[in-house]
């Protein structure tokens, strides 16, 4: 079995030495753009060159390093026929969880108010949060719109969500489809967006759809740069439809010095670190996949690459 190791890290031995003491059977290879074929069974991969699926003809499966496959997906000469698989979860849901968590609580529990106040030496309480009056929207409900959704669900928030199809989650009431987007919006005061980056879901963060939201509303979007409409939000922000956002993905990245973003104390920005992947529990995953294929069993994770998720 050959296993190729396409990422562009400037140091590859971080992820092939493990995948090694992984997967001991199998012969591990780092992608070398001017090398020869190797005819590998499968690829590791993240945001792969199309030079890949010109050179390597015989790949049974591709297994993306991370959650979001858009960039993979973009590469114009995949093949249709081509499984490939996503990371699911691999430790990066409960870090999704913890940092949308602590974006509300800094806007609910008026954190940064306090600061000031500390900076001024200031001893004043102010109201306690009340959380009937923050109800809270994810967009997307995969493995960590759900573990979002339901681990504030836990904490006494009303949790609704929304996705292109029906699901369930439990303690979480559910919307699904364009025509109940409306309603679920209505409901909602903390946007959360988890979606998927697919030809339906680009610019779907825009001014109309700020403009359903509660009073004083607040926008997460730990999905993809792509889903917001920038202007869109600045003009939100400035008419009050929103209250402020906090922003871990950007359509060019790292963000540019220069973009209005930076000057903003209504926005937040953090440099795509709302969950990370670590590396041990990625790779136990797709090894153990990558084993399982290879002996025809079945395996999960699978992209309906026409449905872009």
């Amino acid at each position: 079995m050959k296993v190729l190791f396409v990422a562009g890290d400037p140091k590859p031995e971080r992820w092939t030495v493990p995948i090694k003491q992984l997967l001991p059977e199998a012969d591990i290879y780092v992608w070398d753009p001017d090398g020869p074929a190797i005819n590998a069974d499968y690829a590791i991969v993240w945001q792969p060159p199309a030079k890949l699926f010109e050179r390597e003809t015989r790949l049974k499966a591709v297994f993306n390093l991370g959650a979001g496959i858009d960039g993979l997906l973009k590469v114009p000469n995949l093949p249709a026929d081509l499984t490939v698989v996503r990371l699911e979860d691999a430790g990066m849901s409960v870090q999704m969880a913890e940092h949308v968590l602590h974006q509300i609580l800094e806007v609910s529990r008026q954190m940064e108010l306090y600061r000031d106040q500390q900076r001024q030496r200031l001893w004043k309480i102010h109201r306690p949060i009340s959380r009937k009056e923050w109800p809270i929207g994810i967009m997307g409900l995969g493995h960590i719109g759900k573990r979002v959704a339901s681990t504030l669900a836990s904490l006494d928030y009303t949790v609704n969500g929304w996705a292109r199809s029906e699901h369930t989650v439990e303690g979480v009431r559910t919307f699904a489809g364009n025509g109940q987007l409306g309603e679920f919006l209505g409901a909602t005061r903390v946007l959360v967006n988890t979606l998927p980056l697919t030809s339906e879901t680009e610019n779907i963060l825009n001014y109309d759809l700020f403009s359903q939201l509660q009073p004083g509303a607040v926008l997460i979007n730990v999905g993809r740069g792509e889903h917001l409409v920038e202007e869109d939000l600045l003009r939100a922000l400035n008419e009050e439809k929103l209250q402020r956002a906090s922003l871990d993905v950007f359509r060019k990245e790292p963000l540019p010095a220069g973009h209005p973003f930076w000057e903003r104390t209504d926005i937040t920005i953090t440099p795509h670190i709302s969950a990370r992947t670590l590396r041990d529990a990625t790779l136990e995953q797709i090894t153990g996949k990558i084993r399982d294929h290879a002996s025809g069993h079945p395996i999960t994770g699978i992209v309906d690459i026409a449905r872009g998720y």
